[in-house]
């Protein structure tokens, strides 16, 4: 799978960089956030922590949609 970058601008996807796919092919558009969005290790809040833990605190503080609304009530479905 091949990840091209683009930018919506005027309700058209517009590649930010050559895209080498013939005229007029089908694609799937996966959609992501930029990570900029995300809580970084140099983020103010974990200031107060050691390097390793900044690292650590930025990782788990990513929000990840698995798709899956209700995941916290269903968090011991798999238990017997």
């Amino acid at each position: 799978m091949k990840t091209i970058h683009a930018i919506f601008e005027n309700g058209v996807f517009r590649p930010t960089e050559p895209v080498n796919l013939p005229e007029g092919c089908e694609v799937t558009v996966e959609l992501s956030t930029p990570q900029s969005s995300q809580p970084q290790p140099d983020d103010p809040a974990f200031a107060h922590l050691q390097p390793g833990l900044r690292r650590i605190y930025a990782t788990l503080s990513h929000r990840y949609d698995g798709g899956a609304p209700d995941a916290a009530a269903r968090h011991d479905e798999h238990q017997p």
